[in-house]
């Protein structure tokens, strides 16, 4: 089993960050639906100011809102390989993820936020989609928005890495901006979300890479991983 992870699964993200990966993953779900169920019923503070009312709903930017969960996807699996040989840098980066999240569950629980979602009619796929996230997402959990967010770290994550080519730090850079303009032309977020979101991110990137704070993780993971590394490596002998 280990000689066919290492051979087929490797290449493509390295082993030793799975676990981080998808831990980074668990934790954010567990902090955005973990705090909606809990701040169901509090009071929740609207932040709608003059001008995000003069942002007009159009809704085929759900097509971006949607299509940046592969973005993400692609991101912190790139940030695993270009990072296999540097796995300070990589803890650094799961790290100031997993403290984003912590900061949110803060704001989340301690300042819940909604908004008030404008009605339309369905006249395209576009419109179906919008209603369909309408549908399955509560106008809670605004403040930072988490859209914003975990997009700028997939550009920051990459944007002084020299073996990511230009081009792609710059569609990074590019798609990470129009995921933020996604959130407003769809209502599912106002301006001060969208700051909030870049602000965090910037600064706890900023924090992470001048503090060691990231060895905590990469121990904890680090133990982890040989753990299950060995007790794949056991199985596979005892088939031999």
């Amino acid at each position: 089993m280990y000689n066919w992870l290492k051979k087929y699964i490797d290449p493509v993200i390295p082993l030793f960050a799975i676990i981080p990966l998808v831990s980074c993953f668990a934790l954010n779900m567990l902090v955005y639906s973990g705090s909606m169920i809990l701040c169901k019923n509090w009071h929740h503070y609207d932040l709608t100011t003059w001008l995000d009312n003069q942002i007009p709903l159009v809704s085929w930017w759900m097509y971006i809102y949607f299509g940046c969960y592969l973005f993400w996807i692609a991101n912190y699996v790139l940030v695993a390989r270009i990072y296999r040989n540097d796995r300070e840098q990589f803890y650094r980066f799961v790290m100031t993820d997993m403290m984003s999240r912590l900061v949110c569950a803060v704001f989340y629980i301690g300042f819940p936020t909604t908004n008030v979602r404008p009605a339309f009619t369905i006249n395209s796929f576009s419109d179906w989609l919008l209603a369909f996230l309408y549908r399955i997402d509560q106008p809670a959990n605004l403040f930072p928005s988490i859209h914003c967010l975990v997009s700028w770290l997939c550009y920051a994550g990459i944007r002084n890495n020299g073996r990511v080519s230009k081009g792609y730090r710059v569609f990074s850079c590019v798609f990470a901006l129009l995921v933020v303009a996604s959130t407003q032309f769809t209502k599912q977020h106002y301006i001060a979300d969208a700051i909030a979101g870049i602000a965090l991110a910037e600064g706890l990137f900023w924090l992470n890479s001048r503090i060691n704070a990231y060895r905590t993780v990469q121990r904890l993971f680090d133990r982890l991983n040989y753990k299950l590394l060995s007790i794949i490596g056991k199985g596979e002998r005892c088939e031999q």
